[in-house]
């Protein structure tokens, strides 16, 4: 009987400022025999998020840091294909986190996966993108702190990412005007042509900044904040009395984790919530997983009534999912960037257990 073998990328060592391919090992090995309590994974779909980028380094973000020599971590969807758990069945779609390889044993108790219950979504990226947690955190970001209301003017950084771009429509589907932030006038262009944005600064333009002010003459009452550094300096000081931060992302950041600091001068944030009295409120979507009910239901009725688009980026084959990564933090993608691993087989119930 042929030895299955998993494809992985192990972290080789840790980024000094940005991410590169060299920082990952990718290496095939062989996949141990099941034992009592354990099921086969097979990874389909992979999520590349910015968040990987601190996984890498030594900070502990809602989870610990990949060692070095694990397995990267990451967001996903999978298909058990066999299985000595009482709770994962043969043939079952799974999300959780399978990490960067083709399969993943997964250990009972160790709350990885999650089963999808049938009739799973067509195409079933949608489970990683609008209704899955990219989604789930646009909503409750909006739904939560931002809140904004009819006639407000709501501003979106990265707009023609996968969450900046979600959190936006639903922006304009509760009344707002919003105003997105992307890195190219082809963005630019998406965001107000395809998602309904009422306009849209390109912030590799020089003037970038005159260009939010005119367009925000009264000020900015909501900032979804997904990229941090010098653009985010600039929307607080739009902001109106009473505005409210969404703080998702810093992705400007991501890439300075274990790096040294450049000593830039940054906007005092603190003096100018004080002045504005602002909340700005941070959160994160694993905390609230009780709510994705909640959550995927109005996504649902917002994709059901024409009233959210959503895109995504799709890199064929695991073996190209660094050099993807590497892509995200230039800007590379539009929507959700994903790694299609494999395509779903037909897995016999005589394998179950």
């Amino acid at each position: 009987m042929t030895q299955l073998m998993n494809r992985c990328y192990r972290l080789r060592r840790r980024p000094a400022g940005t991410a590169t391919a060299e920082d990952l090992e990718f290496v095939e090995e062989p996949v141990p025999d099941l034992r009592p309590g354990q099921a086969l994974v097979r990874t389909l779909w992979l999520s590349l998020d910015p968040s990987n980028r601190i996984w890498m380094s030594d900070t502990h973000y809602h989870l610990p840091p990949v060692p070095i020599g694990g397995v990267m971590r990451g967001l996903g969807i999978g298909q058990v294909v066999q299985s000595w758990r009482d709770d994962l069945r043969a043939d079952d779609l799974v999300s959780g986190y399978p990490g960067w390889q083709d399969y993943v044993i997964a250990d009972a108790g160790d709350g990885a996966f999650t089963v999808v219950p049938p009739p799973a979504p067509e195409p079933l990226s949608a489970l990683l993108g609008p209704l899955g947690h990219t989604g789930i955190t646009a909503y409750l970001g909006m739904t939560d702190i931002g809140r904004p209301r009819p006639g407000e003017t709501m501003v979106v950084s990265a707009a023609a990412g996968a969450v900046g771009s979600v959190a936006g429509q639903i922006g304009k589907a509760l009344g707002a005007r919003v105003v997105g932030i992307a890195g190219s006038q082809r963005k630019c262009q998406h965001v107000v042509a395809d998602l309904g944005f009422d306009a849209c600064v390109n912030h590799r333009d020089p003037a970038w900044r005159e260009h939010l002010d005119e367009l925000t003459p009264d000020g900015i009452d909501v900032d979804f904040e997904n990229v941090g550094g010098s653009i985010m300096d600039h929307v607080l000081t739009r902001l109106t009395v009473g505005g409210r931060v969404v703080l998702c992302g810093l992705i400007a950041d991501y890439n300075g984790y274990g790096a040294p600091p450049d000593g830039r001068g940054r906007l005092d944030i603190a003096k100018t919530l004080m002045v504005k009295r602002a909340v700005m409120q941070s959160f994160l979507v694993l905390d609230h997983m009780d709510r994705f009910p909640e959550a995927t239901t109005y996504l649902g009725g917002l994709i059901a009534e024409n009233k959210l688009r959503y895109d995504e980026t799709v890199v064929d084959g695991l073996e190209h999912a660094a050099e993807a990564l590497t892509g995200m933090f230039d800007g590379a993608n539009t929507g959700k960037l994903l790694v299609r691993v494999a395509e779903r087989m037909d897995v016999p119930g005589e394998v179950q257990a």
